[in-house]
């Protein structure tokens, strides 16, 4: 019971992919079916009216058949739904005994479509079959001298099923001195053989009994079982030997039955029974043993039967010989069978009509036939013809199939009645030929159609014609008599813009007069491409169609359309147009300052257009190309001309009569982009209030003068950190100089200048003219009494306003010459404080040595060097120098100071002639050093 379910649960999964395989099949135009085997009568395949998009009414109106090759039918089409059912139980080993795939071929025949429809079913195999010997016992005979190893070929089970359901293992049971080898042949199947596993002893035992089990893999596996009788023989010296190790036979498929095949021969050395040889056949198909007989004595292998080559061409044996020792040996047969030319070709008529109208169209189906030949290669290649003479021929259907088509139409007044001879040939030699004979007759009908006297119509119309004008006549005329003659005519159906085709032209039934009932427009409508059918009076009535082009011819009746500049906004301007416009004043002649667009619906010389300046506020400052529309400067614009320029431009056709439209332009004249703004602030509030593009146009003008000043800014204020960078580095010089190494501790930054934080002592006399004073210094070393400062990255005045008094020594009448800097630099500041009193600008840091007062530069340029001249002199006396070696051996250390340190004083000049001869001597490093000092110091 469970088993039974099972089996048709498989049956149930396979329906399901037949009808999903089908679906697929059809979307490809070829419908494919899969049923498994041993279905019942009448069981469901596939529905193919479905399938195939066939309506059941029009296919049992039509008629319709089944054809299977073959003489049995295996299917059939059902009448009410249209499905197609099994017709008969099939059997898939029965009928593909030597394929793997099964696939049953049949044709559904639309008699009235003369249509041909291909369908294919596999057959799946169900597991029906278990596997079987030929022979259910086996005997061998084995020598007791064999040597453990040899192998013995046993009999091969068969198993009709295909895929997993046929024959998939062996297995040998019984004994401990043999086992079993599966050896795979060329064709893939499997092969027991029996191995000797250990030796024999007839003493021991002289019989071994074994069972060999094929089974399959099927669900539940089946299986098969062969006894095999070994029996032990006496040693035996020779084994019987064949003389071919392969027999090669080529019969043809006429061969008469009874007829020796090939003679197979074995010899064998013995003597006495060891020495006779028998024949027998080890492997064979069941087609085969019914078709061959081998004679165990001669070893001859007759025919027992017919051969034909299309049930099989080749077969393949295996004979062993043994001797009475039970020593064997096998060889294969192979027997190729060739074909004969003896199959007649078949010319079988599915479907045929006796009757056929003289109106019928050339290429109309008449017949549809089937032609087979089975007979293969060259004799099975078929060749058909048809008679000459007759107004038909022949067509390649579908695989053998060829239809009977007319080649023109036909005509009951000359020929009513046809008798159509079909010939079938093959290509044998002999050839082969066959034919068939179709009668066909011909109905009177009404077979002609009305004829126009020309093939296609054209005519010219004029646009805004009037309503009702005659346009053209259309003529046909029809071969047939009486009420077949009589032809009318009317307009096919169409649509032209949405409008029904009538609603635009007419024509007149009898006459074929076309009017035009509507006024045409040519921007609307160029062309009317329309149809008029003629028709006689004949049942069913024939018609012919002409084609009527219709053209519309233009007018001017369009003036031209100004795209730009757009349409002016204000009330009651007619067909003014407006637009503005910018342009510097600095524009050169010819310089492009705006286009005006248009476009005209009308076509050909209708639509040329033309620009012309009607208008200007400055006539010679503009000009307008012709055909261009470009309006361009004409010359320089002047510093009287206006800023606001109004052009008139006007726009014209080139039609009888001509047609214009006007355009305005507003054109803004300015030197800056301050004047420009103001222009446009001026324009926008003479324009109308909440005007969204004039509203635009300014905020656009002025963000673009915002970027450009922030610009402007940024790039000078990028100079200005240039410059500022540029004066500390000339004004600063790097370490690396001449003073690299003095100590940092002796240098204060004066005015962006180094200078040394060393105090000397000297007298000094100042009087009202700066130029006369006199500067003298004292026989004391110099030393370090100025306080100390910040570093040189915080660089802070040497002396201020508020140390002035600091800097005068306590007691006035003590000779101090540490402190004669300082009370040189408290008279300085004394005398310049009147000055600053009297200025009537206000200085937030009034200090004597404050940047940009031009009294106090010049006097402090004086004080340092008069300064630097006494500390050279000092120097060059022996005392101890300020800078390092490295200083005293930069370039051009040996030179003095000049300016205004040359106009020292009578007194000095005879000091320094005094010490002319220690000066002539060469100079020391000190000196060097001094001078470098000097020069880092201007």
């Amino acid at each position: 019971m469970c088993a039974a379910r099972r089996r048709w649960g498989r049956r149930q999964r396979a329906l399901l992919w037949a009808v999903l395989l089908a679906a697929w099949e059809a979307a490809w135009g070829q419908l494919r079916y899969s049923v498994p085997e041993e279905m019942p009568k009448g069981s469901f395949v596939g529905d193919v009216a479905k399938d195939l998009g066939l309506q059941l009414a029009a296919l049992r109106d039509r008629g319709y058949q089944i054809v299977s090759e073959g003489r049995t039918q295996y299917f059939a089409v059902h009448g009410k739904t249209g499905h197609l059912v099994t017709a008969e139980r099939i059997d898939r080993e029965q009928l593909c005994r030597l394929v793997e795939k099964c696939v049953l071929s049949c044709e559904l025949i639309v008699d009235g479509q003369m249509q041909v429809y291909s369908i294919e079913v596999e057959i799946t195999d169900m597991n029906d079959n278990a596997p079987s010997f030929r022979e259910a016992e086996k005997e061998l005979r084995v020598s007791e001298m064999t040597a453990p190893g040899s192998r013995f070929p046993l009999p091969d089970a068969h198993d009709p099923d295909s895929g997993r359901n046929s024959l998939q293992s062996y297995e040998l049971s019984g004994d401990e001195h043999f086992s079993l080898a599966v050896q795979a042949g060329p064709g893939g199947d499997q092969r027991p053989e029996l191995v000797l596993a250990k030796a024999l002893d007839r003493e021991e035992a002289a019989f071994h009994e074994l069972v060999l089990r094929a089974s399959d893999g099927g669900d539940p596996a089946r299986t098969g079982t062969a006894r095999i009788r070994v029996t032990v023989l006496d040693a035996n010296d020779n084994a019987p030997v064949f003389s071919q190790a392969e027999y090669t036979v080529r019969v043809a498929e006429d061969v008469p039955v009874g007829s020796v095949l090939v003679t197979v021969t074995a010899t064998d050395a013995d003597e006495g029974v060891n020495g006779q040889v028998k024949y027998t056949l080890m492997k064979i198909t069941e087609i085969a043993s019914k078709l061959f007989r081998l004679d165990s004595e001669t070893g001859a292998i007759t025919l027992l039967q017919s051969l034909d080559f299309e049930e099989g061409d080749s077969y393949e044996l295996e004979v062993q010989a043994h001797d009475g020792a039970g020593s064997f040996e096998t060889s294969k047969v192979l027997i190729t069978v060739t074909d004969v030319n003896d199959n007649v070709p078949e010319i079988s008529v599915r479907s045929a009509l006796s009757e056929i109208s003289e109106d019928a169209p050339s290429g109309s189906v008449v017949a549809l036939l089937h032609v087979r030949d089975k007979d293969s290669g060259a004799n099975g290649e078929v060749r058909c013809s048809i008679e000459e003479g007759v107004p038909f021929r022949l067509e390649k259907s579908f695989k053998d199939y060829y239809r009977v088509v007319t080649t023109r139409e036909l005509d009951r007044e000359q020929v009513p009645e046809y008798n159509v001879t079909v010939r079938a040939a093959d290509g044998g030699s002999p050839a082969l030929q066959s034919s068939a004979v179709l009668a066909l007759r011909v109905l009177d009908v009404n077979d002609n159609a009305p004829v126009f006297a020309e093939e296609r119509y054209s005519a010219r119309l004029a646009e805004n014609n009037a309503a009702g004008a005659l346009v053209l006549t259309v003529r046909a005329t029809d071969a047939d008599w009486g009420q077949n003659a009589r032809v009318r005519y009317r307009l096919s159906e169409g649509r032209v813009r949405g409008a029904p085709l009538s609603s635009y032209v007419s024509v007149q039934a009898e006459t074929g007069a076309l009017y035009a009932l509507r006024s045409l427009d040519y921007e609307q409508v160029r062309e009317l491409q329309l149809w008029v059918r003629a028709e006689d009076g004949g049942a069913p009535a024939l018609s012919s169609n002409v084609s009527v082009r219709l053209q519309i011819v233009d007018e001017n009746d369009n003036a031209p359309q100004v795209l730009y500049p757009p349409a002016a906004p204000a009330a009651g301007s007619g067909g003014a147009w407006s637009g503005v416009e910018l342009a510097p004043r600095w524009s050169e002649p010819g310089a492009l300052v705006a286009k005006v667009v248009a476009v005209d619906a009308d076509a050909g010389q209708n639509a040329w257009l033309s620009y012309e300046l009607a208008k200007a506020t400055e006539p010679g400052l503009f000009r307008v190309g012709l055909h261009s529309g470009e309006v361009r400067t004409a010359r320089f614009p002047l510093a009287r001309d206006a800023a606001r320029q109004s052009l008139v431009v006007v726009v014209k056709d080139h039609g009888r009569p001509a047609l214009s439209a006007t355009a305005t332009l507003s054109v803004v004249l300015a030197e800056s982009v301050a004047e420009l703004l103001a222009e446009l602030g001026s324009a926008a509030e003479a324009a109308a209030p909440g005007e969204a593009a004039g509203s635009l146009t300014r905020w656009l003008v002025l963000a673009v003068a915002a970027v450009s000043c922030l610009f402007v800014a940024f790039l000078l204020l990028l100079l200005a950190l240039r410059l500022r960078r540029w004066r500390r580095r000339h004004l600063l010089p790097p370490d690396s100089g001449a003073l690299r190494g003095v100590p940092v501790s002796h240098f204060v930054g004066i005015d962006g200048v180094r200078a040394f934080l060393q105090s000397y002592s000297h007298d000094v006399s100042l009087t009202a003219d700066s130029r006369k004073s006199q500067l003298r210094f004292s026989a004391a070393s110099c030393c370090d009494t100025l306080p100390a400062r910040p570093l040189p990255d915080e660089p802070a005045p040497l002396l201020g306003e508020e140390d002035v008094a600091a800097a005068l020594p306590a007691d006035p009448s003590a000779p101090s010459s540490h402190n004669e800097p300082a009370l040189l630099l408290s008279v300085w500041a004394a005398e310049e404080r009147p000055r600053r009193r009297r200025s009537p600008e206000p200085r937030p840091k009034p200090g004597p040595l404050e940047r940009g007062h031009p009294a106090a530069a010049v006097a402090w340029r004086r004080l340092r060097v008069s300064l630097l001249a006494a500390a050279e002199r000092r120097w060059s006396r022996g005392r101890r120098s300020v800078l390092p070696p490295q200083a005293a051996r930069s370039p051009g250390a040996g030179r003095s100071g000049s300016g205004p340190a040359s106009r020292s004083s009578s007194g000095e000049r005879r000091r320094e002639a005094a010490l002319g001869g220690e000066r002539r001597r060469p100079r020391r490093p000190e000196r060097a050093g001094c001078a470098a000092a000097a020069r880092a110091l201007r």
